[in-house]
């Protein structure tokens, strides 16, 4: 039997959800000044590569190489732009391709594990990307890929033409790419691959005995992660126009994992969301208290792993242990579900 918070969480799921995509619509219009628009558009594109961090814990691997695709993204639609003169538009799928070619390559060797050995090969490879970006002069070195145009325009029935060069358009631009992978990860979390991730990320021997191949599901999360993760950087590319090798290192793909750990990874969503919007806000509130601000920032950080250890959301939230409350384990919850046993507690919804 549901309890009373699990019913107004589903009474009220989809209002929230038509509530904020008014709000993110309407959003620039809002904010009314350019620099807040920019911070908005840093806010998406975090937010949405802590979502492919979240999909890969969910599977069971820790992932240290989100960096690492976003930086493919970025160079492979930049390259192609400015080298052959491709339109941004017929380069973004051709930068997803190349980058899911190198995540499948690099996922058929290392997916199979879990780990440290899953771990320690992902952070290599978050390690030599940035490397090989700025020893090679082909991909402009150390000083970095100049450069790179904006989207190509659009043009409207009616005489009407869309630009990217104001921030307002390029946040467009981005919440249009957020949604495109937003709605993905969502049909992929609601259907069959989402509770067979689950249930390998809560015991992937389990998962196994009752017939889930890990390594294949584990290898479906790690490509769709990385083609999401360059569809980010195409964007970001075209948006900075400059494209350096050191913004695509592991410590990125570290502030990412802290976006997604404290809004709460129990919410694939809205968890990396609220986590970036605090960690990409705050230093702007303390931006007064000068040296001060990274200080209070950590602290900060810390007080919320110390006392929401499940996140923001996952700690204020009941929704977040409702499994706790089940008799049955949660990997025996996950397999009931992949396997399609009768009676079995229905997965957590993906929202």
């Amino acid at each position: 039997m549901r309890s009373l918070s699990d019913k107004l969480a589903r009474r009220w799921k989809w209002p929230a959800i038509a509530a904020a995509a008014v709000v993110l619509i309407a959003l620039p219009q809002l904010l009314a000044n350019a620099y807040y628009v920019q911070l908005s558009i840093l806010i998406l594109l975090n937010a949405v590569l802590a979502m492919t961090f979240v999909l890969l814990l969910r599977a069971g691997m820790i992932s240290l190489s989100v960096a690492g695709f976003w930086g493919i993204g970025a160079y492979a639609s930049g390259l192609l732009t400015v080298k052959t003169g491709m339109s941004f538009w017929l380069s973004v799928p051709l930068a997803l391709l190349v980058t899911a070619g190198v995540a499948l390559a690099l996922g058929s060797l290392i997916c199979r594990y879990s780990g440290l050995g899953f771990i320690i090969p992902s952070l290599l490879f978050g390690l030599i990307v940035p490397l090989v970006f700025g020893t090679f002069s082909w991909f402009g070195g150390y000083v970095g890929l100049l450069g790179v145009f904006p989207a190509d325009s659009i043009s409207l029935p009616g005489g009407l033409t869309i630009d990217f060069i104001a921030p307002e358009s390029q946040y467009y631009l981005l919440l249009a790419l957020a949604a495109i992978s937003v709605v993905v990860l969502l049909a992929f979390y609601a259907a069959w691959t989402g509770r067979t991730w689950r249930a390998i990320g809560y015991s992937s021997k389990l998962a196994e005995s009752v017939g889930v191949n890990p390594f294949r599901y584990r290898l479906g999360a790690f490509v769709l992660g990385a083609v999401i993760a360059a569809l980010m950087g195409a964007f970001f590319a075209q948006y900075q126009s400059n494209i350096l090798p050191d913004t695509y290192g592991p410590m990125k793909t570290i502030t990412v994992q802290v976006f997604a750990i404290l809004g709460g990874v129990g919410f694939p969503v809205v968890g990396p969301f609220v986590g970036a919007a605090l960690l990409t806000l705050m230093p702007e509130v303390l931006r007064s208290t000068g040296n001060w601000e990274p200080i209070i920032t950590g602290a900060v950080i810390i007080l919320i792993v110390m006392f929401l250890p499940h996140g923001i959301l996952g700690s204020v939230l009941p929704r977040l242990r409702r499994r706790d409350r089940h008799k049955v384990s949660p990997s025996a919850e996950s397999a009931a579900g992949d396997v399609g046993v009768e009676n079995a507690p229905p997965s957590e919804a993906a929202s």
